[in-house]
């Protein structure tokens, strides 16, 4: 196996970056920045981001069959229109409770759109690290970014046990996505909110991307909503 390096390729300083996606057709890695209400882009080739603003917070972004990507914007299922950055909406969920909203989303293997509000409860691990967004390789195994544990680990889905750890030099990861040439880089992004001053002098890299190369596992390409 050879060794493992982690790098921030991009500073982006996110108050709270999630749902990273990997699009092969640009080679670019797309993610959102939660309470910024922003969808991002970042050309891996250029090194160029382009970001688009929304109405409400974004708290995941996915690739769409038909061209285009789909989010969830507040408490709506949306179609973005990157060209003129726009966003129709295609359903929208709890009308009646203003404060809620989508704490994530993914799309299954047959090409639906799911989603999770604000409700979820998570299960907290030793060390108060808190399991937040994930993916899984090419062998079946399951990658988790662990929240306030500044690592992302490796598991097996059947027996639960942990293969691998892969610290990084930010306490607040939030999620995780296989991508690059033949999906054997991972991207994991992370948030700076909550955190104070010494902490982001501490951590002067806290909400940007990092690339982690090197793993010895590959992933496998993301699934596109079917609608």
């Amino acid at each position: 196996m050879s060794s493992i390096k982690i790098e921030c390729v991009l500073p982006e300083n996110c108050r709270c970056g999630e749902s990273p996606v990997w699009e092969e057709a640009s080679n670019s890695l797309l993610f959102v920045d939660i309470p910024a209400k922003k969808v991002c882009r970042w050309d891996s080739f250029t090194k160029q981001v382009q970001r688009v603003t929304m109405d409400a917070p974004v708290s995941s972004v996915a690739l769409r069959q038909s061209g285009g990507y789909v989010a969830t914007i507040g408490t709506k299922f949306c179609a973005l229109n990157w060209k003129d950055q726009s966003a129709v909406v295609l359903a929208t969920v709890d009308n009646d409770k203003k404060n809620n909203r989508f704490n994530d989303g993914k799309v299954d293997p047959a090409g639906r759109y799911f989603a999770a509000n604000r409700r979820s409860v998570y299960k907290l691990e030793k060390e108060e690290q808190i399991p937040d967004g994930m993916c899984i390789d090419a062998e079946g195994k399951l990658w988790v970014a662990c929240y306030n544990g500044g690592r992302v680990i490796r598991l097996d889905p059947v027996t639960g046990k942990r293969l691998q750890t892969v610290k990084l030099p930010v306490d607040k990861t939030t999620s995780c996505c296989f991508g690059g040439k033949n999906y054997s880089e991972m991207y994991v992004t992370c948030a700076q909110d909550g955190m104070d001053p010494e902490g982001l002098l501490r951590q002067p890299e806290a909400g940007g991307i990092f690339k982690i190369t090197g793993l010895g596992v590959k992933g496998i390409a993301p699934y596109s909503y079917a609608g």
